[in-house]
Parts: structure tokens; C-alpha cells; sequence
């Protein structure tokens, strides 16, 4: 008797799953997005690409991170006080990013400070790299996201504002870290006369997908980093500070106003 009702709760326990996962995938092609960047009926897919519409609308939302509560002075130690040697990276301040396919006015927002960051760079002869998406149609990420910075297109090519100077690097990428399959770490380590950089300013988009993943790898390979608060955005408040967040904790780095750095670091 007690084996039979073992067997019949088995049975109706494997009948709900199986009717939940039904469900579940049902919903999931309902709201899949792929290529959906003009849907005007759909617009935070829209703006942000993603693949299950408005049932990831909600991830963020309740989410409650301060400002304050990541940037403060660090009492951390530092590896590099003494020598330490600055880099700027750039990543993906590119017109399909801030005007066109994925673009919105929260990243417009921050090419003011960037712009700020780099004259700053060029006065102090702080090297300036841009890590910028360059996409072939076949890579994978296109085919998950959607066409976006196809290599030759207006849309791949550095915001006017924020150009590219002659002496600056300029290192394509076909992933969120600017350091996979890249000569990104290379580059760095032939600055300053062959000692390298040893301090990354990241700036650019987005705070907790491409700077983020960029951070990670840089962290792995001995960086230490800075993330000027008011010059990296992402598509939500709760995902840009989340993002800063997880930047300051998980690798360290210090989170501050761009106007620290210009002011003195």
C-alpha cells in the first residue's frame, strides 16, 4: 500500500513538472525578441535587445543600490601606489551603441565626462585605448543580440565627439571583455616603454555587461582599476549600479567621480 502511494505521488509530481515546464516554454517563445530592435510595440526590447521581452522587463525592478554606498574613499590595499602607471580604456562608445540600434539617451549622457576624461588623459600623456566592438554577421553575439557594430558600418565606428586621435589604440573585439582573443593585454603591456600599464580608467558601456566583463579579465591579469562613475551607463539605474556595485566588490576597483581624476589622482 505505501510502495502504490510512493508511485502515485511520483506520478503526480512528475505530471506537474512537466506541465510547468510546458508553461514555461511556451512563455519563453511568446516573449523571444530575437532581432526585434524596431519593435515599437515592445519598446523597453526596443531599447535594449534582449531575448524574453517583458518577463525580464521586471529583473531590476525593486532593486535598491546607492550611489553613496560604492563611492567613498577606499581603505583597500593597493599593489601599485608607488609606480603606478594609468591607461584609459574606452569600450564601445560606438554610434550603434549611443545613436542608433541600441542607443538611448542614457548613454549620450555620459560622453560630456568621457570627453573630459580623455582631454585630461592627453594633458597628463596618459595613453588612450578603444575597445570597440567589431562584428562580423556570423559572430555569435549578433546572432543572440541582434545586428549591431558590423564591422565597416557607421554603426561600428567611435561617436564623433569622442574620436580616436592618431597616437591613440584602437583594439576590435567580438565579445563583452575587451581581453578575449584581443591584443588588448599586449597593447597595455608595451605602454610606457615596455613596463605596461598597471592601472586601468574604464569607461564607456555598459556598466555590467562589456565594462564589467573587461574589469573581470583585467583583474585576472594583474590590473588594478578606476570606473569614473558618471562615464560608463547602462540600460536601467538598478543595472548601472548594480554593475558598479559588483565592480567595486568583486575586483576592487575604486568608484569615483570623473572630476577626482582630472582634479589630481
Amino acid at each position: 500500500m505505501a510502495s502504490q502511494s510512493r508511485r502515485s505521488l511520483i506520478t503526480a509530481v512528475s505530471v506537474s513538472l512537466a506541465a510547468t515546464a510546458t508553461t514555461y516554454m511556451k512563455n519563453l517563445l511568446k516573449y523571444r525578441a530575437f532581432l526585434v530592435l524596431g519593435r515599437e510595440d515592445i519598446p523597453w526590447v526596443s531599447s535594449m535587445g534582449l531575448h524574453h521581452g517583458d518577463e525580464l522587463k521586471h529583473l531590476f525592478e525593486g532593486v535598491s543600490v546607492n550611489l553613496s554606498d560604492i563611492y567613498k574613499d577606499s581603505k583597500r590595499p593597493f599593489v601599485y601606489d608607488k609606480r603606478r602607471r594609468y591607461a584609459v580604456v574606452i569600450i564601445d562608445m560606438l554610434n550603434d551603441f549611443v545613436l542608433g540600434r541600441l542607443g538611448n539617451e542614457r548613454f549620450k549622457s555620459i560622453v560630456p565626462s568621457i570627453r573630459e576624461l580623455l582631454d585630461w588623459a592627453s594633458e597628463h600623456s596618459v595613453p588612450v585605448v578603444y575597445s570597440n566592438d567589431s562584428h562580423r554577421p556570423t559572430d555569435f553575439e549578433v546572432n543572440r543580440w541582434g545586428e549591431h557594430a558590423i564591422r565597416g558600418t557607421w554603426g561600428a565606428e567611435v561617436v564623433e565627439e569622442l574620436k580616436p586621435k592618431p597616437k591613440d589604440f584602437v583594439v576590435p573585439k567580438t565579445s563583452y571583455s575587451g581581453f578575449f582573443n584581443t591584443d588588448l593585454d599586449s597593447v597595455l603591456r608595451s605602454l610606457y616603454d615596455g613596463e605596461g600599464a598597471n592601472t586601468l580608467i574604464l569607461s564607456g558601456l555598459h556598466t555590467d555587461i562589456c565594462v564589467r566583463h573587461t574589469a573581470a579579465d583585467a583583474f585576472f591579469r594583474g590590473y588594478e582599476l578606476i570606473i569614473p562613475f558618471d562615464t560608463v551607463n547602462s540600460f536601467t539605474d538598478a543595472q548601472h549600479l548594480l554593475g558598479l556595485k559588483y565592480l567595486s566588490y568583486a575586483y576592487l576597483a575604486d568608484v569615483v567621480p570623473v572630476k577626482q581624476i582630472v582634479k589630481g589622482l
